[in-house]
């Protein structure tokens, strides 16, 4: 059987937010009940490119796969490929841009569902990219939000994303000049940029608001700030091994005393209601996702699924 090579058109015709929600909550369930193995993501680099691995074992899928990108300054190209687990065989080789960005999102749909308040409908959102799309809109259909404001360095940018976004989220969303008022009086707030240092002042976060932390994964960013982290009750980790190599929003923190490692939760902790995500309303939660190899062969299987029976993608000559 030969495999199957799935484009960035065809992922976007198969796959949505919805389908991906599903999916990722999934994920994490599995991982809790000890069927998936993840490798950490490895970097390596040549002059003008770093080239980014990672992989995992799905086993309640029976396939393994792995993810790697390369990022220049110009542009980052994304690949995922699945191996049946029985015969070792590759199945499916698909571009994943689209797909990574769903499964960020989709994370932090899970972590929202289990970790905000089931009445929050405000939200603060830093960032205008492809990623800051993604993740509002999984938050919009995992709480019922009425309004957003989103900051983000380039004004002209961020107010035609939020004229866009207004119309496919069916919200009001707003372009905000100040990163503290974007982060005040919200119910959630959504860090999705590129950040290398804080975005926000920690001391003007509400009580009882919830963050999901996407944007950075390596040691030398950081989107949040000391008092931030000071503030949350609950810290709740996609991966904390992964975060301890990762997240640089809790590296110097950790070092300074300010936190530890022990204090924090797997987001399959929380799923599987080993741990609770919330105890108050009050309590001010933060999820930091750096982004598992797990999710991506997951989605990869979903996708190749759908394709066999659309009758999508081109055979490979192997």
């Amino acid at each position: 059987m030969a495999a199957l090579y799935i484009s960035e058109d065809d992922v976007r015709s198969l796959m949505d937010m919805e389908k991906s929600i599903l999916i990722t909550h999934k994920v994490f369930k599995e991982i809790a009940s000890g069927r998936v193995m993840n490798a950490p993501r490895q970097r390596v680099r040549a002059p003008g490119v770093m080239l980014h691995t990672m992989s995992a074992a799905n086993e309640y899928l029976n396939y393994v796969g792995w993810k790697a990108y390369t990022t220049t300054r110009e542009s980052a190209r994304f690949h995922v490929a699945i191996y049946d687990q029985e015969s070792g065989e590759m199945r499916a080789l698909i571009e994943a841009d689209f797909l990574g960005q769903l499964r960020t999102g989709a994370a932090s749909a899970v972590a929202t569902e289990f970790m905000a308040r089931p009445d929050s409908k405000v939200v603060g959102l830093f960032g205008s990219g492809l990623q800051a799309r993604t993740q509002l809109q999984a938050i919009c259909m995992t709480r019922k939000i009425e309004f957003v404001q989103v900051y983000s360095r380039n004004y002209e940018n961020c107010s035609r994303f939020a004229e866009e976004m207004t119309e496919l989220c069916d919200v009001e969303v707003s372009a905000c000049h100040s990163p503290d008022e974007t982060a005040a009086e919200k119910d959630i707030v959504i860090c999705a940029t590129t950040a290398k240092a804080p975005l926000f002042d920690g001391r003007v976060l509400d009580e009882g608001t919830h963050l999901n932390v996407v944007g950075s994964n390596h040691r030398s960013r950081r989107e949040i700030d000391r008092t931030t982290i000071k503030r949350a009750d609950v810290i709740v980790c996609d991966d904390i091994e992964q975060c301890k190599i990762e997240a640089g929003d809790f590296m110097q923190p950790v070092d300074e005393g300010i936190t530890d490692w022990r204090l924090m939760h797997n987001l399959s902790e929380i799923v599987a209601e080993r741990e609770t995500g919330r105890a108050t309303d009050d309590q001010v939660t933060l999820f930091k996702s750096v982004g598992i190899a797990a999710e991506d062969v997951a989605m990869g299987v979903q996708v190749y699924e759908y394709a066999l029976e659309e009758g999508l993608g081109v055979d490979l000559p192997f």
